[in-house]
């Protein structure tokens, strides 16, 4: 038996800007590229020319980070 974890499909998940503002991150679009830009929060993929996502893994992530 492996002890590997399996990443789950909800691991997987991708979010567009729209569902991480205001939903999860209440601030505004533009602040939220200037943390990008600045390194603070996790760079985007890029799924083709007009759509950008966050992997939802990495955002709950960077959430969970700003409470300790």
């Amino acid at each position: 038996m492996s002890t590997q974890t399996t990443p789950s499909l909800a691991d997987a998940t991708l979010l567009r800007q729209r569902q991480i503002v205001p939903e999860i991150v209440p601030v505004s679009h533009a602040t939220l590229w200037r943390w990008v830009k600045k390194g603070t929060f996790p760079r985007p993929l890029k799924c083709g020319p007009n759509t950008t996502v966050w992997r939802k893994a990495d955002v709950l992530a960077w959430v969970a980070a700003q409470g300790q």
